[in-house]
């Protein structure tokens, strides 16, 4: 027997909420065995990010190459790089071990606002690293960096990300929870097959949404992980993420922005029997 496995690059978050804490947990929901290379040490609770230690590239290196070398990697989920020093590595160790199923989180802005990658790393990632993966699932901040205009309502979505795939040509995954409609609608634009695939929510009033990104984007990779399409990965992958913020919403969780409830379907399981 054979597990299908994901492999997650990104920072550490130890509220357990979001960064690698989340990818495990979302990974392990999804049926999936996580591995993991840390990036970034961060000092984070539900409240917010207080410091962020980076982790040197060459260490970053070390832990791809040697769980690389030890366990099939059926797909890959990258977050948090913190530098173009780090972009750059990742890059040509990509180049030397092609995979299918890579999706990048580009996380270059956050939650308040701010950039977390320097003008030199977001020219490198765009570059080097998007070429290289499967999908790109950026958020409307991030977006709006990546194609240096604003994107004001759900009309805008599917254009930004068509420009988006055409541009860096890879498939996009939009983002649409920074508008403020009670119906938010995700666009997939497959640059395999230039269709869209329109992905629905409905808003759930609720603080605890700390580690969505995170999470979408590591459940995305383990359906992909799995030999499942794109569009039908896509879907599983959105509404996972739905039930996660659905049955989290009414749990208390730190003082600040909760996280969602990635084992929500075990859970369902146990109240059940």
């Amino acid at each position: 027997m054979k597990y299908q496995t994901v492999l997650t690059i990104a920072g550490s978050d130890p509220s357990g909420g979001a960064g690698i804490q989340a990818d495990i947990k979302t990974i392990s929901a999804c049926g999936c065995y996580a591995t993991s290379a840390i990036t970034a040490i961060t000092i984070q609770n539900t409240q917010g990010v207080q410091a962020v230690q980076a982790i040197p590239a060459d260490i970053i290196y070390q832990q791809i190459k040697c769980v690389s070398e030890d366990i099939e990697i059926n797909a890959i989920k990258i977050g948090m790089l913190h530098s173009a020093e780090v972009v750059n590595m990742l890059a040509a160790w990509l180049k030397d071990h092609p995979c299918t199923n890579i999706v990048l989180d580009p996380v270059m802005v956050s939650t308040s606002g701010h950039r977390l990658l320097d003008e030199n790393a977001i020219i490198s990632m765009t570059q080097n690293l998007f070429p290289l993966v499967r999908v790109i699932t950026p958020n409307i901040p991030e977006a709006e960096v990546l194609l240096g205009q604003k994107i004001q309502q759900q009309e805008d979505i599917a254009i930004a990300a068509k420009k988006l795939a055409n541009k860096y040509h890879t498939s996009v995954w939009l983002k649409a929870g920074h508008l403020h409609a009670d119906v938010l609608v995700d666009i997939c634009y497959d640059v395999e097959t230039q269709k869209i695939y329109e992905l629905p929510g409905v808003r759930i009033r609720t603080k605890n949404t700390h580690g969505t990104g995170c999470t979408l984007s590591s459940a995305l990779a383990s359906m992909l992980a799995k030999g499942l399409s794109l569009e039908d990965s896509a879907r599983k992958a959105k509404e996972y993420m739905n039930q996660a913020i659905r049955h989290g919403a009414d749990f208390e969780i730190g003082l600040g922005q909760g996280p969602v409830h990635h084992f929500w379907n075990l859970w369902s399981e146990n109240k059940q029997n």
